[in-house]
């Protein structure tokens, strides 16, 4: 694909939606890492459910930690693989309390270093939160790079290295929520939805459908 067509869709994908946003609900950068690993082999619907739930009773550090593994299961045990995700946010947030003054870190080693948190939740904290130039690549990004041609690659971070060469800089820290939002509910898994797809006469995927 050429830079011409890739700065076309990213102009289009801008024009529909010129502040998009991820669909996890949070309001500090703590809720944000919480949401974001929680949502790890499931839905942002199902997160947010949860979330719901637990922010008003604990959104920080201190408060989470204190209510404890089982504490926590019980008001996210309608997510999948809860288990483990409740001793990585509680393991989590003492780590935060013990050395980071229970702020997250705004870079990437240090959020690595956490319980639960790998390279593609670093990215979603760090673009979503920080604003700083990072490319989260899902199973969505990860479809729809390769789908459409913008930055086909064989594995995640081949597909985010190259997204964050050939995405227009003017359009590079939004892209991540454009992806995925157009591989969540347009160029879906199953069948692509070609006829509703404002990128359909730029996109080079050789099987298209007439489903809208």
């Amino acid at each position: 694909m050429n830079a011409a067509k890739r700065l076309e869709i990213f102009r289009r994908l801008h024009e529909d939606n010129p502040e998009p946003k991820t669909e996890l609900a949070y309001s500090t950068p703590f809720e944000l890492l919480v949401a974001v690993t929680l949502s790890a082999q499931a839905t942002d619907v199902s997160v947010n459910k949860a979330t719901a739930k637990l922010f008003p009773v604990a959104n920080t550090p201190e408060a989470i930690y204190a209510l404890g593994v089982e504490g926590l299961s019980e008001y996210i045990k309608t997510i999948g693989l809860y288990n483990s995700k409740a001793k990585n946010v509680i393991e989590a947030c003492r780590l935060l309390i013990e050395k980071h003054g229970s702020q997250v870190p705004d870079n990437r080693e240090d959020l690595e270093a956490l319980p639960g948190v790998g390279r593609k939740t670093a990215n979603v904290v760090l673009n979503t939160a920080f604003r700083q130039l990072a490319m989260a690549v899902d199973t969505h990004i990860f479809r729809v790079s390769n789908r459409t041609g913008i930055a086909p690659g064989k594995n995640v971070v081949e597909v985010e290295k190259k997204l964050l060469k050939f995405v227009p800089k003017d359009y590079l820290l939004d892209a991540h929520h454009w992806l995925i939002l157009h591989g969540r509910y347009v160029c879906t898994a199953r069948k692509p939805r070609c006829g509703a797809c404002r990128i359909e006469d730029l996109c080079e995927y050789k099987a298209k459908t007439s489903d809208d």
